[in-house]
């Protein structure tokens, strides 16, 4: 009798347990529980962290250092070459990548080819290969084809891609993701901190960003660099700084909506916002207009009568330090990044006009989409585009730096050097692309400083893997690690730095 009964009491238990957990998913779902996603929030979320990263780039503006823009600091000698894994930048780029990905992922999935997606899913993609790009440019080669795969092919232990096939993955999505723009489709509207949803800027945007593209790789892999170079450069590219990515900023706002180097500095040590001596000095021997909206003169100066800019140097010793007198150094200006009142509010520049020009005006040379002649007319474009972005806003170019707008009589090294310089200036606040491209074109030349550090006094060439990546994914780590040329370590060049 067991035997019989025993199949009757599971069949009754299972089906007993059917018909009570029928809707148990409508029934345990609280009414007001957030079912879906709104993927215009992720955008913005992403768009706004992404962009405000690299302002404070952590830690204590180290990479805005290493390249000679800040100093350091007195007592926080972030200059300085000592090795340490950077766990911050590398955990946060992954978070915007997964963050991003969720609207290819789960929330637009499965609307590619439908109005009401296939725009929004265009314009994520091209936002998610601006934070690859950059991702690969900081630390080389990194996990890219097992990663950001959605909830359901989460590898928790994914190989490190090269970076020459993730160059070549990205050129080819963002020419996917250009063709799917479509003027007609569901956009992302208000939610697009760039352009509110204007797809005629986001071609422009999505074309600059495949110029950077080509242009990165031009030392490393000159075939694919020109053929994407010069496609990119015979179509529509950002126009006028009206066409500039940028993020708004609020000085009235809370700090999650003030500039990023505003709100840092506010709530920072004051020895995160000494400038270097590198730095303060191109643009006081070049009379450059900018340069009372980005320093202060010392306190020392202005006390003796004689206001005078003077940054600090970078990577010191401990013996050199103790003399230091930092009311003899300039700080960033206080009336531009120390003043919750200036206005109107800095907007945070992701891509712009003037980083535009300037990849013409090296591409000309090169008569890559166009002749050497117009190199200079792109370059000098590039140079008032950057006078003119806030918060500088010089409209004319003054007399005594004029100068620095001609290419007559230099040799063609002359002018990238030209282009080099004030791409390095230009870039000032957004330290990530500025250390990427001071890597790539080798302008301007930099010294080290004399503390040796763990690099034996060489600037850094990349940042070093997370050291809980290389503790959680040790063997796909060390794999990555070999194929550097001198390892995990500061040292070492990425693919397409060759200069």
């Amino acid at each position: 009798m067991k035997n019989i009964f025993k199949p009757i009491l599971l069949t009754a238990a299972v089906c007993l347990f059917q018909a009570c957990t029928g809707d148990f998913e409508e029934i345990n779902t609280p009414p007001t529980s957030v079912t879906t996603i709104d993927p215009g929030l992720v955008l913005s979320k992403v768009q706004k962290d992404a962009a405000f990263a690299e302002g404070v780039e952590y830690p204590n503006n180290q990479f805005g250092s290493w390249i000679q823009q800040w100093a350091g600091g007195v007592l926080i000698s972030s200059s300085r070459y000592v090795e340490q894994s950077d766990n911050g930048t590398w955990e946060a780029h992954y978070t915007l990548l997964r963050n991003i990905s969720q609207i290819r992922n789960q929330i637009l999935k499965g609307l590619e080819t439908d109005p009401s997606g296939r725009t929004k899913l265009a314009i994520a993609k091209i936002v998610e290969i601006s934070v690859w790009q950059r991702l690969t440019d900081l630390f080389g080669d990194v996990p890219y084809s097992q990663t950001a795969l959605g909830q359901d092919d989460v590898n928790t232990k994914p190989v490190f891609d090269t970076q020459e096939s993730i160059y070549k993955s990205l050129i080819t999505d963002i020419n996917t993701a250009m063709a799917q723009l479509n003027a007609t489709d569901a956009s992302y509207g208000n939610a697009d901190f760039y352009y509110k949803g204007d797809i005629t800027k986001w071609k422009k945007y999505a074309n600059s960003l495949k110029l950077r593209l080509g242009m990165r790789i031009r030392y490393a892999d000159a075939a694919l660099a020109q053929k994407t170079v010069t496609e990119a450069m015979a179509q529509p590219l950002l126009e006028s700084n009206a066409d500039n990515a940028t993020i708004p900023t609020y000085n009235n706002a809370t700090n999650a909506n003030v500039h990023p180097l505003l709100n840092h500095f506010l709530a920072g040590s004051p020895d995160l916002k000494y400038l270097a001596d590198a730095f303060v000095t191109q643009l006081v021997s070049t009379n450059d207009p900018r340069l009372p909206r980005i320093a202060q003169p010392s306190v020392n100066s202005v006390k003796a009568g004689t206001p005078a800019y003077k940054g600090i140097g970078v990577a010191l010793t401990d013996a050199i330090l103790k003399t230091i007198i930092k009311d003899d150094y300039s700080t960033a200006s206080t009336a531009t990044f120390f003043n919750r009142d200036f206005s109107p509010a800095i907007p945070c520049i992701v891509m712009s006009f003037s980083d535009v020009s300037f990849y013409k005006a090296e591409a000309a040379l090169e008569g890559w989409g166009a002749t050497e002649a117009q190199a200079e007319v792109f370059y000098q474009a590039g140079v008032k585009a950057a006078l003119a972005q806030a918060p500088y806003n010089v409209a004319t170019v003054p007399a005594t730096f004029e100068t620095q707008l001609s290419f007559t009589g230099l040799t063609k090294e002359q002018k990238l050097e030209k282009i080099g310089t004030q791409k390095w200036i230009q870039l000032f606040g957004r330290s990530y692309e500025a250390f990427i491209e001071w890597r790539r074109m080798g302008y301007p030349s930099l010294k080290p400083g004399p503390f040796a550090g763990s690099t034996n006094g060489t600037i850094p060439r990349r940042t070093i893997y997370s050291s809980r990546e290389a503790l959680l994914n040790q063997d796909n780590y060390k794999e990555a690690s070999a194929r550097l040329s001198k390892g995990d370590t500061y040292v070492s060049k990425v693919w397409w730095d060759k200069r």
